[in-house]
């Protein structure tokens, strides 16, 4: 038997008797701070229950401590089960065993080849399961909207206009800041591999299409993926966590029409705008460039810029802008939707926001990149 001294009148003594762990007495914090550490090292292998019949008092200090001493057990066997106890003390047995954190199982197996194969069908559905979702919510979006055209009232025009000044004029100085570097980069680099062939005045070319069809509009999706995107999650996301959805679905205010629709739409106004300040950035950033290291002056750039380039170049890279934007809204704001009521699900959905939205805007410039190629534009 193993005993503990006395605590302000309180005492619990615990004895392994006939299988069974009896203590009585007083199971507070208080007492359990001055058991004996032979109560740690007491054998479990044979007890097959935990009598509390004799205790007196018990607090939640103390329904932890049952729970770890019935865990100790489970280790060797069966766990034991804790008897005696009465309605008070078994609910709050139970409220505690709800609470814990979750024991650590098992070392896992090594993975088989099943293994594998089960692991990569799960992310193949989860994908599946996602795009469907955001189908949906790109369809609830274009749904939203078609009634908005029928209905112009319902458009809050005040809130467009305020998300096109955070989305597109307080982007300028850093789109218009790449762009220029690209330029500066493009020309640099592409004055070194032509000066090989003696073909240095062909860097015009390669400035003006490589930034007019592709780099121009897609980094700065990019850029802006990054910077809108993000938010958008954040700030749907920060709502969701405060309920503050669920007090507009209450009131009988659509969430979509207030808070997706004038997001989306200031992205799709405002991204071909940052795709044709990015444009005219990087040609000035490649001019320049030229001009330094090749000694093209701006005159024989321009020269060749427009005699030698198609409207082509700058149309198609106009015409991505808008499926660009579209796709960086209605992810920024589906994941914030998914949000929950833990910040760690909002900065995961946040990342999340990012990287699928790149991810999704490089794919579709590949598939437009395609397209073009077929149909010869």
């Amino acid at each position: 038997m193993v005993r503990a001294q006395p605590i302000s009148n309180r005492t619990i003594n615990t004895f392994i008797e006939e299988g069974r762990l009896v203590l009585t007495g007083a199971l507070l914090i208080d007492t359990l701070t001055q058991l004996p550490r032979d109560i740690l090292s007491i054998p479990h292998d044979n007890v097959s229950a935990i009598d509390v019949s004799g205790l007196s008092q018990i607090d939640t200090a103390g329904a932890w401590f049952l729970i770890e001493q019935q865990n100790r057990t489970a280790q060797s066997g069966p766990p034991a089960q804790i008897t005696g106890a009465t309605d008070v003390q078994a609910q709050l047995i139970e409220t505690v065993r709800r609470h814990m954190p979750p024991t650590d199982g098992p070392s896992d197996r090594p993975m088989s080849l099943a293994d594998h194969l089960e692991a990569f069908g799960q992310k193949i559905m989860r994908g599946y399961r996602m795009m469907l979702e955001l189908t949906s919510f790109l369809g609830q979006v274009v749904a939203t909207l078609g009634g908005i055209v029928r209905h112009p009232g319902r458009l809050r025009l005040t809130s467009v206009v305020h998300h096109c000044q955070e989305i597109g004029v307080s982007a300028v100085p850093i789109v218009a800041l790449m762009a220029f570097l690209i330029g500066v980069v493009l020309a640099f680099q592409g004055s070194a591999q032509l000066r090989q062939f003696g073909a240095e005045v062909f860097v015009v070319d390669l400035i003006a299409i490589s930034i007019l069809r592709e780099l121009g509009i897609l980094l700065t999706s990019i850029i802006v993926a990054g910077r809108s995107g993000s938010a958008f999650t954040a700030a749907i996301g920060s709502m969701k966590m405060r309920e503050e959805i669920d007090a507009m679905r209450t009131l009988g205010l659509d969430p979509v029409t207030i808070l997706v629709v004038p997001r989306v739409l200031a992205l799709m106004l405002m991204l071909p705008a940052l795709g044709f300040i990015a444009n005219i950035s990087g040609l000035i950033g490649g001019m320049l460039m030229s001009w330094i290291e090749l000694g093209v002056s701006p005159a024989v750039f321009q020269t060749r810029l427009v005699s030698n380039t198609d409207v082509w170049h700058f149309g198609v890279g106009m015409i991505k802008a808008p499926f660009f934007a579209l796709i960086i809204g209605i992810i920024g704001c589906y994941e914030g939707m998914k949000v929950g009521g833990n910040a760690e699900s909002l900065g995961r959905l946040t990342s999340a926001s990012v990287v699928l939205s790149i991810f999704l805007v490089i794919v579709m410039d590949a598939l437009f990149s395609i397209f073009f190629a077929v149909v010869g534009v």
